[in-house]
Protein backbone atom coordinates (compact mmCIF):
# COMPACT_ATOMS: atom_id res chain seq x y z
CA UNK A 1 0.00 0.00 0.00
CA UNK A 2 1.26 3.78 -0.69
CA UNK A 3 2.20 5.83 2.19
CA UNK A 4 -0.46 8.21 1.29
CA UNK A 5 -2.90 5.42 0.38
CA UNK A 6 -3.53 4.34 4.39
CA UNK A 7 -6.24 4.61 6.05
CA UNK A 8 -7.07 7.33 8.35
CA UNK A 9 -7.48 5.11 11.40
CA UNK A 10 -3.64 5.12 10.64
CA UNK A 11 -2.41 8.04 10.83
CA UNK A 12 -4.66 8.77 14.06
CA UNK A 13 -2.52 6.11 15.40
CA UNK A 14 0.90 7.12 14.41
CA UNK A 15 -0.15 10.52 15.64
CA UNK A 16 -1.24 9.44 19.22
CA UNK A 17 1.97 7.23 19.44
CA UNK A 18 3.90 10.74 18.59
CA UNK A 19 2.43 12.89 21.28
CA UNK A 20 2.80 10.38 23.53
CA UNK A 21 6.80 9.96 23.24
CA UNK A 22 6.80 13.58 22.64
CA UNK A 23 5.41 14.30 26.08
CA UNK A 24 7.03 16.17 28.70
CA UNK A 25 7.74 14.38 31.49
CA UNK A 26 4.91 13.78 34.44
CA UNK A 27 6.30 16.70 36.76
CA UNK A 28 5.39 18.86 34.27
CA UNK A 29 1.92 18.73 35.22
CA UNK A 30 2.43 18.89 38.79
CA UNK A 31 -1.19 20.15 40.11
CA UNK A 32 0.87 21.53 42.90
CA UNK A 33 2.16 24.35 40.68
CA UNK A 34 0.84 27.97 41.55
CA UNK A 35 0.38 30.29 39.12
CA UNK A 36 0.10 33.61 41.57
CA UNK A 37 -2.40 35.28 38.90
CA UNK A 38 -4.84 37.55 39.07
CA UNK A 39 -6.56 36.08 36.24
CA UNK A 40 -9.57 37.98 35.36
CA UNK A 41 -12.10 35.87 34.91
CA UNK A 42 -16.23 36.53 34.67
CA UNK A 43 -18.67 34.12 36.19
CA UNK A 44 -20.85 32.19 33.92
CA UNK A 45 -22.82 29.73 36.47
CA UNK A 46 -22.73 28.71 39.55
CA UNK A 47 -22.40 24.93 39.70
CA UNK A 48 -22.58 24.38 43.53
CA UNK A 49 -21.61 26.19 47.13
CA UNK A 50 -18.36 25.76 46.63
CA UNK A 51 -17.79 25.91 42.39
CA UNK A 52 -17.90 28.28 39.60
CA UNK A 53 -18.02 27.93 36.03
CA UNK A 54 -15.86 30.88 34.72
CA UNK A 55 -14.79 32.47 31.31
CA UNK A 56 -10.98 33.43 32.45
CA UNK A 57 -8.81 35.69 30.44
CA UNK A 58 -5.35 34.76 30.77
CA UNK A 59 -4.28 36.73 28.16
CA UNK A 60 -5.33 39.37 25.79
CA UNK A 61 -7.83 38.18 23.23
CA UNK A 62 -7.92 34.98 25.02
CA UNK A 63 -10.92 33.22 27.09
CA UNK A 64 -11.30 29.91 28.08
CA UNK A 65 -13.72 28.03 30.08
CA UNK A 66 -12.69 26.35 33.15
CA UNK A 67 -14.51 25.37 36.34
CA UNK A 68 -13.09 27.00 39.60
CA UNK A 69 -12.67 24.94 43.61
CA UNK A 70 -13.04 27.36 45.32
CA UNK A 71 -10.02 27.22 48.13
CA UNK A 72 -10.38 26.81 51.77
CA UNK A 73 -14.15 25.37 51.77
CA UNK A 74 -16.53 22.56 51.39
CA UNK A 75 -19.72 22.75 50.62
CA UNK A 76 -22.58 20.19 50.96
CA UNK A 77 -23.30 18.10 47.74
CA UNK A 78 -26.49 18.70 45.55
CA UNK A 79 -26.07 15.43 44.78
CA UNK A 80 -26.61 13.96 47.83
CA UNK A 81 -28.74 11.03 49.07
CA UNK A 82 -29.40 12.60 52.25
CA UNK A 83 -32.13 15.27 52.06
CA UNK A 84 -30.69 17.36 54.53
CA UNK A 85 -27.21 17.43 53.35
CA UNK A 86 -29.02 18.74 50.02
CA UNK A 87 -31.12 21.04 51.16
CA UNK A 88 -27.75 22.49 53.25
CA UNK A 89 -26.25 22.32 49.78
CA UNK A 90 -29.23 24.04 47.82
CA UNK A 91 -28.41 27.07 49.88
CA UNK A 92 -24.64 27.31 50.05
CA UNK A 93 -25.43 27.30 46.03
CA UNK A 94 -28.25 29.94 46.65
CA UNK A 95 -26.00 32.09 49.16
CA UNK A 96 -22.95 32.06 46.14
CA UNK A 97 -25.21 32.67 43.08
CA UNK A 98 -26.90 35.79 44.98
CA UNK A 99 -23.01 37.31 45.65
CA UNK A 100 -21.98 36.21 41.78
CA UNK A 101 -25.18 37.86 41.00
CA UNK A 102 -23.61 41.16 41.84
CA UNK A 103 -20.41 40.58 40.08
CA UNK A 104 -19.49 41.88 36.66
CA UNK A 105 -15.88 40.49 36.74
CA UNK A 106 -14.10 38.11 39.32
CA UNK A 107 -10.48 37.76 40.24
CA UNK A 108 -8.59 34.64 40.28
CA UNK A 109 -5.26 34.39 42.62
CA UNK A 110 -2.95 31.62 43.31
CA UNK A 111 -4.46 29.37 40.79
CA UNK A 112 -2.91 25.24 41.22
CA UNK A 113 -4.47 22.44 39.76
CA UNK A 114 -7.60 20.46 42.04
CA UNK A 115 -7.75 16.83 42.68
CA UNK A 116 -10.31 15.91 39.85
CA UNK A 117 -9.42 16.54 36.32
CA UNK A 118 -11.12 19.81 34.59
CA UNK A 119 -11.11 22.11 37.51
CA UNK A 120 -8.71 24.43 39.40
CA UNK A 121 -8.58 25.84 42.54
CA UNK A 122 -8.15 29.33 43.31
CA UNK A 123 -8.69 32.34 45.74
CA UNK A 124 -11.72 33.59 44.37
CA UNK A 125 -11.63 37.87 44.82
CA UNK A 126 -15.28 39.90 43.40
CA UNK A 127 -15.01 43.25 42.15
CA UNK A 128 -15.78 44.56 45.40
CA UNK A 129 -13.00 42.78 46.94
CA UNK A 130 -15.14 40.33 49.31
CA UNK A 131 -13.59 36.32 49.49
CA UNK A 132 -16.95 34.73 48.80
CA UNK A 133 -15.20 31.68 50.30
CA UNK A 134 -14.79 33.65 53.68
CA UNK A 135 -18.40 35.30 53.15
CA UNK A 136 -19.68 31.54 53.22
CA UNK A 137 -17.90 30.16 55.84
CA UNK A 138 -18.75 33.56 57.93
CA UNK A 139 -23.03 32.57 56.87
CA UNK A 140 -22.44 29.05 58.19
CA UNK A 141 -23.22 27.55 54.70
CA UNK A 142 -19.44 25.84 54.37
CA UNK A 143 -17.04 24.15 56.15
CA UNK A 144 -13.11 24.79 55.90
CA UNK A 145 -11.62 22.30 53.57
CA UNK A 146 -7.77 22.09 53.09
CA UNK A 147 -8.49 19.10 50.32
CA UNK A 148 -7.43 16.51 52.19
CA UNK A 149 -9.59 13.11 52.60
CA UNK A 150 -13.77 13.80 53.48
CA UNK A 151 -15.26 12.23 56.27
CA UNK A 152 -18.17 9.43 54.93
CA UNK A 153 -21.44 11.58 54.92
CA UNK A 154 -23.81 9.76 57.76
CA UNK A 155 -26.87 12.28 56.17
CA UNK A 156 -25.68 15.31 58.29
CA UNK A 157 -23.10 17.84 56.75
CA UNK A 158 -21.68 19.11 59.85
Amino acid sequence: MEPFNRPAPFYLAVLTCAAFLGAPPAQAFDRTAIIEGPVRAEIIRVIDGDTLLVAAKPWPQQTMEVYVRLRGIDAPEIKSDCASTRTLGEQAQAALAAMAGEQSEIRLLHISGDKYFGRVLADVTLTDGRNPAQELLSGGFVRQYDGGRKNAEVCSFW
